[in-house]
């Protein structure tokens, strides 16, 4: 018992440890606010009174305050110890370098300079070592999983940036390497190495697109750029250096910079607030570029080091292949799908023409339903739905069975939206119909989305090489065709033929027909009476939308709702619908008759944010209060997304609107939603009551849902009641509401009237 508590103590404290406390923010924040000020001091020293300002005491005080941040830095790097090993070394090397400053300010003791080596040499060169293992690992954990042209871009900064190092180094990694070999040989050299080395790190991280740095990285690239100016001008000619010069301020600011980088980091939650460099991506390539080329022309007119050229030279020779790279990215990228990596539109009109022989078949597909999918569950979802749709054609496509081989040969492109093409070269119709009854197998498998699944098919057209056509655009034209013939015949795949192109210029005259009705008013409403079915009386109408079509006469729903949804009219038709039915129920009240009007609202206007609004003002507008208005979803949109549903339901709720569940019954789903959900009215489907008068189970089941719905406060509507036996069951089970043949039929607005007149007391019979 005694070793679980200590456990549970333990990882308490574990957990607990890797996020630094306030305390900890406290109490690095005042040795950073101290060495700030000393650093300020500093600076206004060596402005009023040049170089001799009290220079042992600005500098040990500025070394103590510096000492002071890496203590606490450090304890505040270990917080984090398991997630930033990049900070333990930064930390290491400020410290080092303290200690270094520390020691050179107290061994100097009024002398020009201290022999070389010396313990500070070890501090200073202790610094640049650890600062590079900071950078390795810095590299290493945040460049995994960029792109090679990414890295190759990278590398051209860094390696420009060296370049430009090695010009002003050159002439003291020379000097040091005429004196005889000796450890203060290496230490003369190691200094101005280790500078390039970190500079063209971090020209190479500003250089990366998409590199993830932090909020706080220009302070420590700040810092070291600080540090490298300080040793370029030191190293350049060191007899002039004085102490208490503006070399020593700008490495003391450059350390400061890299402390405030260490304690800031240490306190940022993991991965929180990480951005990427905001540098242009290209900016620093191609900077680096220039001076590179500009150092190999300058090498042919002056002397140069070796060293500089060469690393100029390689820095070009990287920039070119990363040029040749960027290029046939580009191209690729221009060929392909962004969403799915397939080949897209431009990539299946330039190769297409190259691939026909005699014979090539040409599939054109589209998902059956993808729109309502993807109004009623999301675009994310239907995005999500199209890659899956991408990868099981593939995989199809690039079967290794040996009866698919020629299939290998085929090229498969997303035109756009949810239409894919795949051109079979080689193929007949008679082979081309077996691929495309394979693929209708597979996209009707369930798609597992959100949690959700999701069952959806295809339809495919099929046109031939050269018989339907010998170009893309008669092919494509005729597949397109074949595709329609077989949605409206739900065959799943078709091939093109003659009798296609009728049907095919119907479908067209009859898309611009639809829209010239809806700028022209073809529409019209009849209204279905709702009638309490314990009174008898008329409490409302349902607006039912018809066509009266100028050819075709008068169209029931079923002949032109697809149509309006294939051609993304159903919002333009819902405002239509809501306009006329309001002006009706306008007119009613007007007349003394405060009867209801129900309108359904279909899956694709739902999508709309804005139709809440847009309804109230609608019903304002004419002066209605807004329980005139009864909108109606259907079941199969609300237990597709209840989440979804409860967003726009809501919405239109708080703007008091009454909300019905239309066609209740058919959703085959979880009965939850209606206790989540702001519902005032059921509507059970006639499948629910045309057989309840010869069925004792439906009966049954019809009561117990009117029983349930009152439970949960909601009104109860029963839809097609035809009989006078099914009309009084319903009374008996004490159903609220009901519409249907019996009582009457849909009427246009215009026999209202007169149906109110003539029509029998339907609660005597």
């Amino acid at each position: 018992m005694l070793l679980e508590n200590l456990g549970r103590v333990m990882h308490r404290y574990r957990s607990r440890s890797t996020e630094p406390t306030s305390g900890t923010a406290a109490l690095t924040a005042w040795p950073l606010w101290i060495m700030t000020l000393l650093v300020g001091v500093y600076a206004a020293g060596r402005l009023l009174h040049g170089p001799g300002f009290d220079v042992v005491v600005d500098v040990w005080l500025a070394s103590l305050a510096l000492g002071a941040t890496a203590a606490v830095a450090l304890f505040a790097a270990l917080q984090t110890r398991s997630q930033r090993p990049d900070l333990i070394f930064v930390v290491a090397a400020v410290t080092s370098w303290v200690s270094g400053q520390s020691y050179y300010v107290l061994a100097l003791d009024g002398a020009d300079s201290l022999p070389v080596p010396s313990p500070a040499d070890f501090g200073f060169l202790g610094f640049c070592i650890f600062m590079v293992g900071a950078m390795v690992t810095l590299i290493h954990r945040r460049m995994r999983g960029l792109t090679l042209t990414v890295l190759l871009d990278s590398a051209v900064g860094a390696l420009g940036a060296a370049s430009v190092l090695a010009v002003f180094f050159g002439p003291v990694l020379d000097n040091a390497v005429k004196h005889s070999f000796s450890l203060a040989t290496i230490i003369e050299v190691s200094y101005p190495l280790f500078d390039i080395v970190l500079i063209a790190a971090i020209a190479g991280i500003g250089a990366a697109q998409g590199f993830e740095t932090g909020r706080h990285w220009t302070l420590l690239a700040g810092g070291l750029v600080l540090f490298t100016v300080a040793d370029v001008i030191y190293g350049l000619d060191e007899s002039t250096y004085l102490q208490g010069s503006w070399i020593d301020l700008c490495w003391t600011i450059g350390l400061a910079l890299i402390a405030w980088w260490v304690t800031r980091s240490a306190h940022a939650r993991h991965g929180a607030g990480s951005t990427a460099f905001h540098i242009s991506a290209l900016a620093i390539p191609m900077a680096s570029m220039i001076a590179a080329l500009g150092i190999l022309l300058l090498s042919s007119n002056m002397p140069m080091d070796t060293l500089a050229i060469v690393l100029a030279g390689v820095t070009l020779a990287v920039a070119a292949v990363a040029l040749g790279l960027r290029q046939l990215s580009f191209r690729r990228q221009a060929r392909t799908d962004e969403l799915t990596g397939l080949l897209n539109r431009r990539a299946f009109y330039t190769d297409v023409p190259t691939r026909l022989t005699r014979p090539s078949a040409l599939i054109l597909l589209d998902l059956d339903g993808f729109k309502h999918i993807n109004d009623s569950l999301g675009h994310d979802v239907g995005d999500r739905m199209l890659v899956e749709v991408g990868q099981r054609l593939k995989r199809q496509l690039h079967s290794r069975q040996p009866h698919h081989r020629l299939r290998r040969r085929g090229l498969l492109t997303r035109l756009g939206g949810d239409e894919f093409a795949l051109l079979l070269p080689g193929d007949d119709a008679h082979r081309a119909m077996v691929v495309a009854g394979e693929l209708c197998t597979i996209l009707a498998e369930p798609y597992s989305l959100e949690g959700i699944a999701v069952q959806s098919s295809a339809s495919m057209g099929i046109a031939v090489f050269p018989e339907h056509g010998d170009n893309l655009s008669i092919l494509l034209r005729k597949a397109d065709l074949a595709m329609y013939k077989a949605k409206a015949a739900h065959t799943g795949h078709h091939v093109y033929g003659d009798s296609d192109d009728s049907h095919g210029d119907e479908r067209l005259r009859m898309l611009e027909e639809l829209r010239n009705a809806l700028a022209t008013n073809e529409l019209v409403l009849h209204y279905q009476p709702k009638i309490n079915l314990d009174s008898g009386a008329v409490t409302g109408f349902e607006a039912l939308v018809r066509w009266d079509h100028p050819r075709r006469g008068l169209l029931l729903p079923d002949a032109f709702l697809g149509l309006v949804e294939e051609a993304g009219l159903m919002r333009e038709m819902t405002r239509v619908v809501l306009e006329e039915a309001l002006d009706q129920t306008a007119s009613w009240h007007a007349q003394g008759h405060n009867f209801t009007v129900a309108v359904n609202l279909s899956a694709s206007s739902l999508v709309d944010a804005g139709l809440p609004g847009r309804i109230a003002d609608m019903v304002t507008s004419r002066g209605l209060p807004v329980s005139a208005l009864m909108l109606e979803v259907t079941e199969d949109y609300v237990v597709r997304n209840v989440s979804r549903a409860r967003t726009i339901l809501t919405e239109l709720r708080n703007h008091g609107f009454r909300i019905a569940i239309d066609d209740f019954g058919t959703g085959y789903s979880s009965l939850a939603y209606l206790r989540d959900l702001p519902i005032d009215e059921l509507k059970l489907d006639r499948s629910f009551i045309t057989p309840m008068t010869k069925d004792s189970r439906a009966a049954v089941l019809v009561s117990s849902t009117i029983d349930l719905a009152h439970s949960l406060k909601m009104d109860v509507v029963a839809e097609g009641i035809e009989t006078a036996d099914a009309y009084g069951d319903l009374v008996i089970f004490g159903c609220d509401q009901g519409q249907g043949y019996y009582m009457s039929r849909p009427i246009p607005a215009d026999d209202i009237a007169g149906w109110l007149d003539e029509r029998p007391a339907l609660s005597h019979l």
